[in-house]
């Protein structure tokens, strides 16, 4: 039955690591979503300046 420890234990490491991974790509998509949105928004005001 030890071998079956050290197989959950693995298990539970790789599903903390992708989930802590997931959460890593959520944040950074929600970044450079703010990022887009602000360089569309500087984009239309000098758009707008120049009509």
């Amino acid at each position: 039955m030890d071998n079956l420890d050290y197989l959950f234990a693995a298990f539970a490491v790789v599903w903390i690591g992708i989930f802590g991974y997931i959460l890593f790509l959520s944040r950074k998509q929600r970044l450079l979503q703010r990022e887009i949105e602000s360089l569309e928004a500087r984009v239309s005001k000098r758009g707008s300046h120049e009509a």
